[in-house]
């Protein structure tokens, strides 16, 4: 596995896991860590974001090429 499958991997993980906190208990782990409505918060949806879509993409390939 390349590290670009691997980075997108883990920040999908901290999304959903931030996504169960959030429906489970009302707690945004995200925002405990860098404040509400920082910049790092905000990067870090980012890039969860982005990582959805690379692997959303990545789910359509064949990687047995």
């Amino acid at each position: 596995m390349n590290i670009l499958l691997k980075i997108t991997l883990v920040l999908c993980i901290i999304g959903g896991i931030n996504w169960g906190l959030i429906g489970l208990f009302d707690f945004n782990l995200v925002e405990a860590i860098f404040q509400e409505d920082s910049f790092l918060t905000n990067l870090i949806y980012i890039l969860v974001g982005i990582s959805a879509l690379v692997d959303l993409y990545i789910l359509t390939k064949d990687l047995d090429r």
